[in-house]
């Protein structure tokens, strides 16, 4: 393969995540127009009725405002830090009214954001507005910064960044380092040899972590050996959660990161990571307020005289920034956080990318542009990254950089094979399924359950009992109520055989799944009217495989929904999504669902009769 042939690669990729942006932002302007606001507030794309609270300027020197109130109950949320929100009110005879203030989020919790206001100009308006809202605008910034890094990676004629173009996604071979391997005897031997692939890896290696087999751990242990070589890494991940759990475990491990961006959770221990944290405590944090504060005052009545102060204060700036970043030994963010201007101009030597699997290729690209050796961890045989447009999705744009390195490349993937999640019974369908047979239950999971006897898996037939699948709408799919009662039932009743005083004794916790919004929403409605389950509520999580992903639990519950005779089962059919939900569990499986309708399609086929079979 030449160079021009990574160059059509990435021009093809380029053409793909443009249809993609034309096809969202048409479709987020379609809904935004037709969906009601009470439908989005349930979606958690939007917050209504809020009300104005403190402003002020925060430690990066931006104007913010917080808001509170106007939350749905249900567990969905999409305000994250650094997503494009606006205001909105609506008049009494439900008139919505946009009102023109570019706003970012700053901070997220359950009922309060701060949002950056583009100037103290615009906070009058909010605060005089009746009936004000505020949802999620469409994200031009995260398609800019992908655009932004294809177009660098196609400009790229030498150097670091070339060299990695031709070694990821052309025929160029990965180069490796020749040192006798190191003994990590905490590790089991796949972990091991990972690590020992990612010292040796001159360009590029991929650690393959299936569900429960230590991927965290391993990637941790790989961070912490070649910050003894380096002074300083860069870890990436798809989304904040993921970002901020690789983060807590290096906390934990002692190294000192750099967060750019908020964390997902408030009371996150990596809110005090966070470069705005650690900027507003250093030593000359007050001498740089008390600057900024001069210079507001000044800017009107002596404006030669704000300027000069104001080229002391970037100064200053400069030097506290300097010094944070001088002193972390990871700096971690998105991948798309990746662009954030307080990066401009470093550069890594290794770059770690967590959920590398669920990243489309030019997110990848944002932070490899700044590195000169990139490691991928993930598992591509669970979920895919989410596209929109079902036209570019089919042409390829989900396949990701991982996967084309995968298979271009099998001698830089590492895969971990022994898993410490699950009773080998649950684990022994996916692992023949997905990944040839290859993975081993460790002996302290391998025959883990509740109760004596009890069957790790079970799959609960619906077909006898007529239950219907009913089409909701195309963001919440489709709802199948009495399968969902069902669940619940058999939820009340297996707490009731455990014993209800025992699983609150031992803190056992449920996961109800479902790959149905819809169904969700009405199973969770369901648990909060039900008076058996109530003493139990706190540990019983009910949510999408989406929303499941890298979590666990004790017993999970899935409901499949489909029921018909026609034997169609929509995006069901996308199994990556099923291996996701199977591996949930750590000692006891329930699978809900028609086997005349699922069973038509030969994986579920399979995992019928899989389901059936006694050791």
């Amino acid at each position: 393969m030449s160079a021009n042939s990574s160059v059509l690669s990435l021009l093809r990729h380029r053409d793909l995540l443009m249809r993609e942006y034309e096809f969202d932002k048409k479709s987020f302007a379609t809904q935004s127009s037709l969906v009601s606001v009470e439908k989005k507030v349930a979606a958690g794309n939007c917050r209504f009725p809020v009300s104005v609270g403190r402003s002020y300027y925060n430690s990066l020197n931006q104007f913010v405002v917080e808001v509170s109130g106007g939350a749905s109950d249900e567990e969905d949320d999409h305000f994250e830090y650094g997503k494009a929100v606006e205001f909105f009110t609506v008049s009494m005879n439900h008139e919505i009214r946009t009102i023109k203030i570019a706003s970012q989020v700053s901070f997220s919790s359950e009922n309060t954001l701060v949002l950056v206001l583009p100037s103290r100009d615009c906070l009058s308006v909010l605060e005089t507005s009746e009936r004000l809202g505020v949802q999620l605008s469409f994200d031009e910034s995260s398609y800019r910064a992908m655009f932004d890094a294809l177009d660098r990676v196609l400009n790229a004629k030498n150097g670091r960044l070339f060299d990695l173009r031709e070694t990821l996604i052309g025929g160029r071979p990965a180069g490796t380092l020749s040192f006798s391997p190191l003994r990590f005897p905490w590790l089991n031997a796949s972990q091991e040899a990972a690590v020992n692939k990612i010292l040796m890896a001159k360009d590029v290696a991929i650690v393959h972590g299936p569900p429960g087999t230590g991927k965290t751990t391993t990637l941790v242990e790989a961070i912490c050996e070649t910050l003894r070589r380096e002074s300083q890494v860069m870890v990436c991940a798809q989304s904040n959660m993921a970002v901020d759990w690789i983060s807590e475990q290096l906390v934990d491990r002692g190294v000192s990161v750099l967060r750019i961006g908020n964390p997902s959770r408030v009371d996150d221990k990596m809110l005090s990571y966070t470069y705005e944290r650690l900027f507003e405590s250093h030593p000359q944090y007050d001498t740089l307020w008390g600057m900024r504060k001069t210079i507001r005052e000044l800017y009107r009545s002596n404006r030669d005289k704000a300027l000069a102060v104001k080229e002391k204060a970037e100064s200053l700036e400069y030097e506290i920034r300097e010094s944070l970043f001088s002193s972390a030994r990871v700096v971690a963010c998105t991948l798309v956080g990746a662009a954030n201007q307080l990066l401009y101009g470093r550069t890594f030597q290794s770059l770690f990318i967590d959920e590398a699997a669920q990243a489309i290729e030019a997110a990848c690209w944002i932070p490899i542009c700044k590195a000169h050796r990139v490691i991928f961890a993930g598992d591509h045989k669970q979920l895919p990254p989410t596209i929109k447009c079902f036209e570019a999705e089919r042409a390829g744009l989900s396949h990701t950089l991982m996967e084309q390195i995968v298979e271009s490349k099998p001698d830089v993937v590492s895969l971990l094979d022994v898993q410490y999640r699950m009773n080998e019974r649950i684990m022994r369908f996916s692992s023949e399924w997905f990944y040839e047979g290859k993975l081993k239950a460790a002996d302290c999971v391998r025959c883990r359950g509740i109760l004596d006897y009890e069957e790790p898996v079970e799959w609960v037939d619906t077909q006898n009992f007529s239950f219907d699948e009913e089409y909701v709408a195309v963001s919440a799919g489709r709802v199948n109520k009495m399968e969902g009662e069902l669940v619940i039932t058999l939820l009340s009743q297996f707490i009731e055989k455990v014993g209800g005083h025992r699983v609150l004794d031992e803190r056992i916790d449920f996961g109800v799944i479902s790959p149905y919004k819809a169904q969700v929403y009405y199973l969770r409605h369901l648990l909060r009217t039900c008076k058996a389950l109530k003493p139990f509520r706190s540990l019983i999580t009910i949510n999408t495989v989406d929303g499941f992903q890298g979590q666990e639990r004790d017993v999970v519950m899935i409901s499949l929904v489909r029921s018909n005779e026609e034997g169609e089962i929509g995006f069901l059919r996308e199994l990556r999504r099923m291996n996701v939900a199977m591996t949930r569990a750590r000692m006891k499986l329930m699978i809900v669902g028609n086997v005349a309708t699922l069973t038509k399609h030969k994986f579920y086929r399979k995992l019928w009769e899989w389901a059936n079979l006694r050791p």
